[in-house]
């Protein structure tokens, strides 16, 4: 098992979904202390944020840890864990997790009360302790069939040894000997070896935080936010532009086509450009309410275009879902959530083949996807790619 440890404070929200967006449990740490847990669960605190982003970035498992019970302004008693496990399982059930499902535990981690060993000073908790709970977790199954996708969370130069990319595995295997492409740069290498915890790996499965060692690239040619591929098998590609279902969480204005936020998606947090609102739809059962709506406000569903200001390599949900959802930043807090309905991705000859959709597999010529604005954007795009190959 590998533990990740998010920041919660709101300055490191991007940290925070980096980690989030690799896990398959989410521990959300809840203080039980007077005014501390009315402060996080304000409408400026952070854990409504929070646990958002785990369910937008696809974590379908939440264990809930009310801590310092140990508090004076708690002393260990059950009507303040019950108002709080209340209050939290209502919203959980909001954001589309199953409230009456998700386990609430009780816990001093200064004390170490329901840890690894069941309390005294909390005698009328029946249910099971945190390590109890971290040992009946159940697997998600595993997309190893299909090709492989590894979303880059560092890369680093170690002496002696050379250039060695760290991330999660998505889907499919990552083996010693295969060469990988890392898009949007588009740079092909041989795996010289896969570790995991210090330790060598035949292979790599779906899940595992691996770090691989790759020959002749530099560090300044790869970086977070990339995704490694195989280059036999659907290697991944930059994508041009791509159409998703976007609901809007929280934005005090209209959003407006020309709206530019910060999109995070797998490790990548990239500025994208709102081009088209295409439909405004029911985000119940995806019905089309209006065809080409001038604007979008809090609450509203539509399908979108987006079009990434810098290389950006994303896929359509359908087919490889860890790399099809998205959170959608501004102002410092998360504005609305998305998964991705098809992909053009950009192929070497400057044709745009078409992933996901009805459409799925046609080529496009791309000044037939691109309006003016979008056009201008891509050769300003394309225009900083050449200055950093220049140099």
């Amino acid at each position: 098992m590998t533990i990740i440890d998010a920041p919660g404070h709101r300055d490191f929200i991007k940290n925070m979904i980096t980690g989030t967006s690799q896990a398959d449990v989410a521990i959300l740490i809840i203080p039980a202390s007077t005014g501390e847990f009315e402060a996080a669960y304000a409408k400026t605190g952070q854990l409504r944020e929070h646990a958002l982003l785990a369910f937008t970035l696809g974590v379908k498992q939440m264990i809930v840890a009310v801590n310092k019970m140990d508090d004076k302004t708690v002393n260990y008693v059950e009507p303040r864990f019950k108002e709080i496990q209340e209050e939290v399982s209502k919203f959980l059930t909001k954001v589309g997790y199953k409230g009456e499902t998700v386990p609430f535990i009780p816990i001093s981690g200064w004390n170490g009360d329901n840890l690894i060993e069941r309390s005294d000073k909390m005698k009328w908790y029946k249910g099971p302790i945190l390590l109890e709970v971290l040992d009946a977790i159940v697997p998600p199954m595993r997309p190893t069939a299909l090709p492989l996708r590894l979303p880059l969370q560092d890369v680093y130069k170690i002496g002696g040894i050379g250039t060695v990319p760290v991330g999660r595995v998505e889907t499919g295997t990552i083996k010693p000997g295969m060469t990988v492409m890392f898009s949007p740069a588009q740079v092909s290498t041989e795996v010289k070896s896969v570790e995991m915890h210090h330790e060598q790996m035949e292979a790599a499965n779906p899940g595992d935080n691996v770090g691989f060692n790759v020959k002749n690239v530099s560090v300044k040619d790869i970086k977070r936010g990339m995704v490694a591929g195989d280059i036999k098998n659907d290697p991944p590609m930059p994508s041009g532009n791509f159409e998703a279902q976007v609901i809007v969480l929280d934005h005090p204005n209209r959003i407006m086509a020309g709206y530019t936020p910060v999109l995070d998606c797998h490790t990548a947090h990239i500025a994208c450009r709102f081009n088209k609102l295409l439909s405004l739809i029911n985000k119940r059962n995806g019905e089309v309410l209006e065809v080409d709506p001038k604007f979008l406000k809090s609450g509203q569903a539509a399908i979108c275009e987006l079009v990434p200001s810098k290389p950006m390599c994303v896929e359509a949900f359908s087919k490889y879902a860890p790399l099809g959802r998205f959170a959608v930043r501004d102002m410092r807090k998360t504005v609305a959530v998305g998964v991705i309905k098809l992909v053009r991705r950009k192929k070497a000859d400057g044709d745009w083949v078409v992933s996901g959709g009805k459409e799925d597999g046609k080529v496009v010529k791309a000044d037939a996807v691109l309006d003016k604005k979008a056009a201008k954007a891509l050769k300003a795009q394309q225009g900083t790619e050449a200055a950093k190959a220049a140099k």
